[in-house]
């Protein structure tokens, strides 16, 4: 299978270990990345502002990917669900008519053909050949799926119950860790508060980063960068503010599987976690422990 990748506007700015991870662990399950470098932002950041300038953003990326004949791996949930709703919404002739008029002055017309998947989504796709592949991890993992992962679920074909998610918790044990449950899984990294009220969003983070603690994971998974960067890069900082100390291990999704399939720390970028994995390495018996 082949996906041009869409790294989206915070992944190689700000969660890079992401990147690699996933580039590395596709490859190893002979999945195929192609880069279209005219793939731009997905248009999220305007869809409160001005509809039909954030369809015919998204409608962009979604045309250079049909000229390309080709579907779509992306790798941060915001950018997912805002060109699966563009995709949505462009089925609709009238729609359709008036953001490809936006798009003609620029030589590009969006027939509505692009496929979009979440790259968990395409692991999810590919457990089976993960498990035969992976050496099982003697890890207890908590899942986080954030706000933009399963919702809305129009838009995601009834992939999983959005109130009920199991995707991630399956892949966990997909590679022989056990999938941690504790309390308010589904609250928001707090991300989307950090410009209105810093002091609420750092709060999200530090109660769920107590939970996690408390139900005693080894290690956190997510799917989004910008969830990463609430619960790892900014971990630290958190744990200054309230008196707390957590110490939790924020892997990607690809990181994890990576590990079971064996591949190298640096192949996954852990040396770019800013928690500490050295503790979670030693507990897989790795060589090459980082800090």
């Amino acid at each position: 299978m082949k996906y041009a990748l869409f790294l989206g506007c915070t992944v190689p700015v700000r969660t890079m270990a992401y990147e690699i991870s996933t580039r590395n662990v596709m490859k190893k399950l002979g999945i195929s990345l192609v880069d279209l470098e005219d793939f731009g932002c997905c248009g999220f950041p305007l869809e409160s502002i001005d509809h039909d300038t954030y369809l015919s953003v998204a409608a962009r990326n979604l045309a250079v990917a049909e000229a390309a004949n080709v579907p779509v791996m992306t790798m941060c949930s915001a950018c997912n669900g805002s060109l699966l709703k563009a995709n949505l919404a462009m089925q609709d002739k009238t729609t359709r008519d008036k953001i490809n008029a936006n798009l003609k002055p620029i030589n590009r017309q969006y027939n509505g053909t692009t496929v979009v998947k979440h790259a968990a989504r395409v692991l999810y796709e590919t457990m089976d050949t993960i498990k035969e592949m992976a050496t099982p991890l003697n890890l207890k993992v908590a899942a986080h799926y954030g706000c933009h992962y399963t919702k809305p679920s129009e838009i995601y074909e009834d992939f999983e119950d959005p109130e009920v998610p199991y995707s991630l918790e399956e892949l966990i044990s997909a590679v022989g860790a056990s999938p941690v449950p504790y309390e308010n899984k589904k609250q928001c990294c707090g991300g989307s508060v950090m410009g209105i009220d810093e002091s609420v969003s750092l709060e999200m983070v530090r109660e769920k980063l107590s939970h996690i603690k408390k139900a005693g994971a080894d290690a956190m998974v997510l799917v989004c960068p910008f969830c990463d960067v609430m619960y790892d890069i900014n971990q630290k900082r958190i744990e200054n503010q309230a008196g707390e100390q957590f110490g939790i291990p924020v892997l990607f999704l690809p990181q994890l599987i990576g590990l079971a399939l064996g591949l190298t720390p640096d192949e996954l970028g852990l040396k770019l976690n800013r928690v500490s994995v050295r503790k979670l390495l030693k507990t897989l018996g790795d060589g090459n422990e980082q800090e």
